[in-house]
């Protein structure tokens, strides 16, 4: 880089953080007289956010930031097997389309959670759910907040405690200022300023390689495009089953049952917007996806004869995009700052947004339930919220600085997600499609459920040799000044050399006598040694199972809860069914329906009427055990 470029670069990227993170707030005082409260705009987003803006925010939450970084990463020195995770991830929307939305949507209620609730008429099973939302949003942020420091780090050798906290005052000052619909409008700046900046890379590392086909059949022959490779082996790190039915199985956990897509959801005016919205992302997520693999492939073409990791010009393999932006963009002034600036304000979004579902979360199914803050009014719940807030942001700046131990922002990413997945998805199956279930197999499930998933979590951390094999590179193609990596000729020590021989026969002896490994701890490590993309499966079918034998075991006539908590066509079934009646007589029901009008030519589908009704507390052992404790506001209009 030119003497006195790195000023330059510095100002782009200051220019380009202050300008994307000003502009979605100019119409927060619109969005606040948009939301009929300024606390409901705040966690809600009002009805100022258009469709496409939302199909936009879904899909950059769904792939956050690591996609940008830490994708092309994986595919130069790892393979295209974690891009076939892909497909798990569009089969997910449909899914939770037809099961999910249906059930939830109508409720009109602030926290998803508080679904479980009303569902089992237990506190502990929403409990127990909203903490283990917290815990992987709060783990997966510390992941997201760590990834910029890594370029930062790379380019302008800045400590990443320095990145962290600067990301943090940014996204505190942001969250108290904006709200839902500011960080949606911040997702659509940052989801197109990725694609410009991600084709920019596409173009300059293709025409540098010599070609598309020259990108390609590299790729190709280095054996990094690997498709439907089948090993029928669960240990395997990933491969074409794990990847489709473990990815599948934390997509609907994310998209299904995570307040942070949820609050989105419920921020649309019919519930036939909400799953037009998903179904559209199916073609924008597997765009934006393939976007940051095709990145990876074009930068494998470029340094396949020459590894920028291989030659100690990088010291970490998430570090190799920054390398190639500050080695192939220095004819391009502010290229660099941009890419930075882009960076940093994806992880500042994503922060945003979830923490605002964090702090919505933690005061409407923990915090609110104090005496003391019983009866305060909006503005004081809204204050509440942005402390919490601005809490959760220092919580997770300081995690941020362990997740280099994880083994890199993909793998500590898919990690945390899949070994939280398994409960929280477990559990909404049994309260939307269980008709059997109650809440004490519903708190057995998950906890069991957790147990099994950080059992295997820990085991893996401790016991499996934590180095991820990589694919083979190459240097041949370096110059003779990039080749100072290679270690110098050392004495050697004469003591030792003539020592080696009888070490050596006294290493085989020790191993000779070492005792056989026991059955049990053999088994043990071939548990752990299961992929990580297998635990949320492991996790939903535990809980599942768990949870209905318990609820089995253990019903009493206390349990019976409304029918239109279940999903509509399991409750049909259900009446058709022999056995004991679980749900409440349709007299003493006291949840209305009324139909979606956007959708009343086409489906039968119904949304409930979100009047003050539905959480009465007469004629229902549902609703006298369960107690809302939010505040009075204006019914969501569904239009």
């Amino acid at each position: 880089m030119k003497p006195g470029w790195l000023a330059w670069e510095c100002i782009v990227f200051a220019m380009f953080v202050c300008s994307t993170s000003c502009a979605p707030l100019w119409r927060r005082r619109r969005d606040a007289a948009a939301g009929g409260s300024a606390k409901r705009a705040y966690i809600f987003a009002g009805t100022g956010v258009s469709t496409l803006a939302m199909i936009l925010s879904v899909a950059r939450g769904t792939l956050g930031v690591r996609s940008f970084l830490g994708f092309p990463s994986e595919q130069v020195y790892r393979g295209s097997a974690m891009w076939e995770t892909l497909f798990g991830m569009v089969l997910a929307f449909p899914i939770v389309c037809w099961i999910f939305v249906p059930v939830y949507y109508r409720l009109s209620t602030n926290s998803v959670y508080e679904y479980l609730e009303m569902r089992f008429g237990s506190i502990w099973v929403r409990r127990i759910a909203a903490a283990t939302f917290l815990l992987r949003q709060v783990l997966n942020l510390a992941v997201t907040v760590y990834t910029p420091t890594v370029a930062l780090h790379a380019v302008l050798a800045l400590p990443h405690w320095a990145s962290a906290a600067a990301l943090t005052v940014v996204s505190i000052v942001f969250n108290l200022l904006g709200g839902l619909a500011a960080a949606i409008r911040a997702d659509v700046i940052q989801t197109l300023t990725m694609i410009l900046v991600s084709g920019a890379f596409i173009v300059q590392a293709t025409v540098k390689a010599g070609g598309p086909a020259t990108v390609f059949n590299g790729n190709l022959e280095g054996g990094r495009l690997k498709f439907f490779q089948f090993t029928w082996d669960p240990t395997v790190r990933v491969d074409t089953l794990s990847a489709i039915i473990g990815q599948l199985f934390m997509s609907i956990s994310i998209y299904g049952c995570q307040q942070t897509f949820v609050q989105r959801y419920c921020s649309m005016s019919s519930e036939s917007r909400v799953k037009k919205t998903l179904l559209a992302n199916v073609p924008a997520v597997s765009v934006l996806f393939s976007l940051s693999w095709i990145v990876g492939m074009a930068l494998y073409a470029v340094y396949k004869y020459c590894d920028p990791l291989a030659t100690s010009k990088i010291s970490a393999p998430d570090e190799i995009l920054p390398f190639y932006v500050q080695d192939q963009f220095g004819f391009l002034p502010g290229m660099l700052g941009l890419f930075l600036g882009s960076l940093f304000n994806g992880a500042l979004s994503f922060l945003v947004s979830n923490v605002n579902s964090l702090s919505t979360v933690t005061w409407e199914d923990f915090v609110s339930a104090a005496p003391s803050f019983k009866g305060i009014s909006d503005k004081q719940q809204l204050t509440i919220i942005k402390i919490i807030g601005v809490i959760y942001s220092i919580v997770i700046m300081c995690l941020s600085l362990c997740v280099g131990m994880a083994g890199g922002v993909v793998e500590g990413s898919l990690l945390v997600t899949s070994a939280t997945s398994g409960a929280l998805l477990g559990v909404f199956v049994l309260a939307a499609l269980c008709p059997a279930a109650n809440g004490t197999g519903a708190v057995w499930g998950m906890i069991a459920s957790h147990i099994i998933t950080t059992w295997m979590a820990v085991g893996r951390l401790l016991y499996v040799k934590k180095n991820i094999a990589m694919l083979p590179t190459s240097v041949e193609g370096c110059t003779n000044t990039t080749l100072n990596y290679l270690s110098r000729p050392v004495g050697i020590n004469q003591t030792l050399a003539k020592l080696a021989p009888l070490l050596q026969s006294m290493n085989i002896s020790l191993t000779e006598i070492r005792p056989p490994e026991s059955f049990i701890m053999s088994n043990l490590h071939k548990m752990y040694s299961i992929s990580y993309m297998w635990y949320a499966v492991i996790g939903t079918v535990t809980c599942v199972t768990i949870g209905v034998i318990i609820s089995l075991l253990t019903w009493k006539e206390t349990d019976r809860y409304d029918e239109k908590l279940l999903h509509p066509l399991v409750a049909k079934l259900s009446r058709k069914l022999p056995g004991r009646i679980r749900t409440l007589p349709i007299e003493k029901s006291n949840i209305e329906v009324k139909e979606d009008k956007e959708s009343s030519e086409k489906t039968d589908q119904t949304v409930v009427d979100a009047k003050p009704t539905v959480f009465a507390t007469t004629s229902s052992r549902l609703f006298e055990a369960y107690e809302v404790r939010r505040s009075p506001s204006p019914a969501r209009t569904r239009l």
